[in-house]
């Protein structure tokens, strides 16, 4: 099971060089000094300095440092989605979603004091959180996608939604998991999919009832024309 393969799985404990573009250079500055600071601390000046590139170089990339991020996000997104077994296709939903999120949080484990740093930053500025949350909802509808779970249209937005919350959650569990098979992150994670399980059927049933109220009047509006038509 998914589970159990995961228990088996060690993430590295120093993030891996991106590249040597200037992007990944700039990438991977950001996150190295996101360990050692808050985000609303770090400027673009420390991030060229870090990444070793002039201010020129990093405008041509970046416009500012929450794109970066978006840039890192969106590394960890394709890491994950590039890494799926084929063995799970035949699992059930729920088992193919664990197995991507906690292919997410293996990809994440050597960010973890960057990430402990952006949630703590969050907490005091609203600005940063509203921004986090977007582009989680982002990464989630394709976590979503891949594991076989609809994300388009306004049920996907809420399924999104609600599913970067839940992982949000867990990753408070994660960042103080010194565990090496993670259990409590993993159970953690467990207990969120159940619940999501349940938000996601009170979705599906709240989003039926508008076509219930319109098929109301719509059948009554008809019955009328039909009346009219017959007179």
């Amino acid at each position: 099971m998914a589970r159990k393969r995961k228990r088996e799985r060690k993430a590295p404990t120093a993030p891996p060089p991106r590249g040597t573009t200037d992007r990944d250079k700039a990438v991977d500055a950001l996150m190295a000094l996101l360990a050692d600071h808050a985000f609303e601390e770090i400027g673009l000046a420390e991030v060229a300095g870090r990444a070793g590139i002039k201010l020129s170089q990093l405008r041509a990339e970046f416009g500012s440092t929450s794109a970066i991020l978006a840039a890192h996000i969106k590394d960890i997104d394709r890491t994950v989605l590039a890494g799926g077994d084929d063995d799970m296709a035949e699992e059930p939903v729920r088992e193919r979603l664990f197995d991507i999120l906690m292919r997410r949080i293996e990809a994440l484990g050597p960010y973890r004091q960057a990430v402990r740093s952006l949630m703590y930053s969050a907490r005091r500025n609203p600005g940063l959180a509203f921004a986090l949350n977007a582009m989680a909802v982002r990464s989630q509808r394709w976590m979503l996608e891949a594991a076989g779970i609809g994300a388009s249209g306004p049920i996907g937005a809420l399924r999104a939604q609600g599913a970067a919350l839940m992982f949000a959650r867990v990753l408070t569990v994660w960042i103080d998991d010194e565990d090496e098979g993670l259990d409590r992150t993993m159970a953690a994670l467990d207990r969120g999919l159940a619940s999501a399980e349940r938000w996601a059927g009170f979705v599906d049933d709240l989003c039926t009832i508008p076509k219930c109220v319109l098929r109301g009047p719509r059948r009554r509006r008809r019955m009328r024309d039909q009346e009219a038509e017959a007179a």
